[in-house]
């Protein structure tokens, strides 16, 4: 008994069934899969006019599972990799500046959870936040010790 040829749409359902994929995604991965005669660009418009494939759902999705680890420009440098349009990045964009110092602060608590003894352990830190993508500002607030609900501005 042979393998049965999934179509473009099952294989594109499947990926769409474990976590929200972008158009650009979906393309990347159906794209060795195509047989002659298929279309990949109208299977992918059929999704998408059924809104399987939903931009402001594959960002909603992004923010959920990197937020809580990743600062705006990580998170923000993934959304536009998946082919995000600039509306949907820029929307994302307003939804993580409210609550990067916190977001940032938590990360810093489980990674080091107390202030550095050595401008050698601070050095540290503050590279470990930027790799995360955190901005200037707010590490240098984190590691001044000013938690999130003192902000003033």
């Amino acid at each position: 008994m042979g393998f049965h040829k999934i179509s473009l749409t099952g294989r594109a359902l499947k990926y769409l069934s474990q976590r929200e994929h972008s158009r650009l995604e979906l393309e990347r991965k159906l794209a060795p899969h195509v047989q002659e005669g298929e279309d990949l660009a109208a299977v992918l418009d059929a999704l998408e006019a059924k809104n399987f494939i939903n931009p402001e759902r594959v960002a909603q999705s992004v923010l959920y599972r990197r937020s809580g680890k990743l600062g705006a420009s990580r998170v923000l440098h993934e959304l536009r990799s998946k082919g995000l349009d600039d509306d949907t990045v820029r929307a994302a964009a307003e939804q993580l500046k409210d609550t990067e110092h916190a977001r940032a602060w938590d990360v810093w608590l489980r990674k080091f959870g107390e202030p550095a003894a050595t401008p050698q352990e601070r050095m540290k830190q503050m590279r470990f936040l930027a790799s995360r993508g955190f901005g200037g500002d707010v590490v240098n607030k984190v590691l001044r010790g000013q938690a999130p609900d003192t902000d003033l501005d």
